[in-house]
């Protein structure tokens, strides 16, 4: 019986996500960067540079089951509600990522995330060079193999050709395929069904996972966001609110 695409992709996303095993050891490296920073009381940035890589600093904010001291920076520059061309070129534009960081403040021992399914562009390796210029401490979401293997002279690029694996204290090697999408349909020369939203939701929420274990198991109870829209919902989140909202920018 042949396999119908929907369990093909099932599959090939499945044996994706068992892949990422493997990055357990910087899972928990991570985990405990962010575990630190909460003991300090002290806001943990996400940033995504890049069209749906926005999409990973929203998996971590304001998220039923995530931490309340999650600061995503959402600039509307890359967004692809501001327009999907403008936050493509706007991503490939020296000095952008600069600008960003710069404007959310980030100093000397913050810690920030910065999501980027790629890890080449310009907007994401000015963040991290930024960032490292600060002494803000860096994570990294990003495919090592599809950075490895994108050439030197792709337009994407940032003018120094670094890549974003390069740069950061910690990586989360997502490991996806140069082109992201995965499925072959017979007759037609492009793959289609991605895989980089599945896999960065997994590291960041299994980041997240391990360090809050860290921190109740030292004891701590850290502040975590339950659903508004579950009974309770408002009124548990309620108890936090002002320990925040002057605090985080998008709140």
């Amino acid at each position: 019986m042949t396999l119908s695409l929907t369990k093909h992709y099932l599959n090939a996303v499945t044996e994706h996500l068992n892949r990422l095993q493997q990055e357990e050891e910087n899972i928990n490296k991570a985990a405990r960067l962010i575990a630190q920073q909460i003991k300090n009381d002290k806001l943990v940035f996400a940033y995504g540079p890049g069209g749906h890589s926005n999409l990973g600093s929203q998996e971590l904010f304001f998220r039923a089951g995530g931490l309340m001291h999650v600061s995503a920076i959402l600039d509307e520059g890359t967004l692809l509600s501001g327009g999907a061309l403008r936050s493509m070129a706007i991503e490939r534009t020296p000095g952008y990522g600069k600008i960003v960081i710069n404007d959310y403040n980030l100093q000397k021992d913050d810690l920030i995330i910065i999501i980027n399914a790629y890890g080449i562009n310009s907007a994401a390796i000015d963040a991290a060079l930024e960032a490292n210029r600060l002494g803000v401490r860096t994570i990294g979401v990003t495919s090592v193999e599809h950075a490895s293997n994108t050439p030197k002279e792709h337009p994407a690029r940032h003018p120094s050709k670094q890549n974003l694996h390069e740069l950061v204290d910690v990586v989360l090697d997502s490991k996806v395929g140069v082109g992201d999408a995965i499925l072959e349909i017979e007759g037609l020369e492009q793959k289609v069904a991605a895989i980089s939203t599945f896999t960065n939701a997994f590291l960041l929420n299994s980041m997240t996972a391990e360090a809050v274990n860290i921190l109740v198991q030292e004891g701590i109870k850290p502040p975590i966001w339950r659903s508004g829209n579950a009974t309770g919902g408002d009124e548990w989140n309620a108890q936090f609110i002002n320990q925040f909202k002057d605090k985080i920018k998008k709140l």
